[in-house]
């Protein structure tokens, strides 16, 4: 990992919206940024540049980006020579129509941003505004612009905000087209990264101190790669990952239900100490005939024979799922199917959206938005109020005894799910870690244990939280042996 040197340069601030995708893009943008002779900034106010990191998935999110770029509209009555990036999947969604009436100076699709240092340079000396998208993305991106890709993915850091803790793309863009989706419109089609391009840069973050890595894609259980008569999928990786020293937690996101690999990668779990227990498997309704508008694939007895054959290979493993509520013909029927898979998943936390039509898509060109807005709001509440129960009753097994966490630093809000947390020093703040499950715990001790393994004393719970006290630091060696023991 190269080490990052401050520059003087034009101050660039950066907004991310959506998912851990575009939390990757922006982690390379910067360093590509500050490798470039920018400085980087936490305040539009003091900024010269914002880019703002876009998302398309629901329109709410694209509302958030406009409301930012009015508030922008507003800074430049004070800072006129202020330079307004858009990247992103709104970005390429929406293109030049963003220089035109958003009032943006650079467009930047998701294909594009190793281009982007190269494009702020020309905006700020030349006073234009410059627009970069993948025509025709669905025919790809071109060989050009992936191998410019690949070797930004390796050039620069990936390593996030999180001390120890790292992304890893191994493929880009989705070929599946469930009907609600914008993915395979503004990501393109599905393209592997070679695994040896993988491991290089997982190496490289090791070398860095990086303890986790997360391996990411929008189906990332599809992973494929064809080397002569060889077929890479991604339990090939884990075993190939779980090789390289200093990296000690591997995870993956997000999956699709298929079986496609699926017995692979389980037993890969279970065999493999290094990949953690966890499985974010969305199901996204629990109705059949929902899943079918939804082009999905499965129904949902097979989506419940994947979590069986999961949790009979691994058994203590920690799934966590979505679903969209309030999908164009969604009945309560359909929704009693949703609540019933619900349950019946034992999910330790799922995410719930309300359905909202993205143009283009084939839910927006074929079926109409018909569900009222407050029942999608109802069925939110509702099947929320479902998974907390359930999470509160899986957090509670872990009351009285000890859980090994990757410690991310200080908690970013204060406990109040738990009592007061024992204070062992003016030293000490409230630290937040996660468990090979993924449950979030919550404990106090000194900043110095971000980045690595604690032991924690679980003393109380509440849905989505665990909170204890620090038993003592794990070193790599027994935290090795006690997932060697799990496996």
């Amino acid at each position: 990992m190269k080490q990052r040197v401050e520059k003087s340069g034009p101050r660039v601030l950066i907004k991310t919206f959506g998912c851990q995708m575009n939390k990757l893009d922006s982690a390379l943008v910067e360093s590509a940024l500050q490798q470039a002779g920018f400085s980087l900034t936490k305040t539009s106010k003091q900024a010269d540049v914002v880019i703002l990191n876009t998302c398309s998935v629901r329109e709410h999110a694209e509302q958030r980006v406009f409301s930012h770029i009015g508030n922008l509209r507003h800074l430049r009555k004070e800072k006129p020579q202020l330079i307004v990036a858009v990247i992103g999947c709104m970005a390429q969604r929406l293109a030049s129509s963003l220089l035109e009436s958003a009032g943006a100076d650079i467009v930047c699709g998701p294909a594009q941003i190793p281009r982007l240092a190269d494009m702020l340079k020309l905006t700020i000396s030349q006073k234009c505004k410059a627009a970069a998208v993948t025509e025709k993305i669905r025919r790809g991106c071109g060989r050009a612009d992936d191998e410019a890709l690949d070797e930004f993915e390796l050039v620069h850091d990936t390593d996030s905000a999180i001390p120890g803790q790292a992304f890893v793309r191994v493929m880009r863009g989705c070929d599946n087209f469930c009907s609600y989706c914008i993915v395979p419109y503004v990501r393109g089609p599905e393209v592997c990264r070679p695994p040896q391009a993988i491991v290089e840069q997982a190496r490289r973050l090791a070398g860095g101190g990086i303890k986790q890595i997360t391996l990411l894609g929008q189906r990332v259980n599809a992973y494929r790669y064809h080397a002569g008569e060889k077929t890479f999928c991604l339990a090939d990786l884990f075993a190939m990952l779980s090789d390289i020293e200093g990296i000690e937690w591997i995870r993956f996101v997000t999956s699709y239900p298929s079986t496609e690999f699926f017995s692979e990668i389980v037993r890969a779990m279970a065999a493999l100490p290094k990949v953690c227990n966890y499985l974010h498997l969305p199901a996204q309704s629990g109705s059949d005939r929902i899943l079918a508008a939804m082009n999905r694939r499965y129904t949902g007895g097979q989506y419940m024979e994947l979590l069986a054959e999961a949790r009979g290979i691994v058994p203590d493993i920690s799934v966590a799922g979505d679903f969209i509520v309030g999908f164009p013909g969604e009945t309560e029927a359909d929704f009693a199917a949703t609540v019933d898979l619900c349950e019946k998943a034992e999910y330790k936390n799922c995410f719930v959206f309300r359905y909202s039509p993205r143009p283009g898509t084939g839910a927006d060109r074929r079926l109409q938005d018909i569900v009222p807005a407050v029942v999608k709001k109802n069925r939110n509440v509702d099947l929320l109020a479902v998974q907390e129960k359930i999470s509160s009753e899986l957090a509670g097994r872990f009351l009285g005894g000890t859980v090994t966490v990757l410690v991310e630093g200080p908690s970013k809000k204060a406990a109040t799910a738990g009592p007061p947390l024992p204070t062992a020093g003016h030293d000490c703040v409230q630290l937040a870690g996660r468990t090979q499950g993924d449950w979030i715990t919550v404990f106090d001790g000194p900043r110095s244990l971000a980045g690595g393994f604690a032991e924690v004393a679980i003393t109380s719970t509440s849905p989505f939280t665990l909170f204890g006290r620090v038993k003592g630091v794990q070193s790599s060696e027994s935290r090795v042996q006690q997932d060697n023991r799990r496996k």
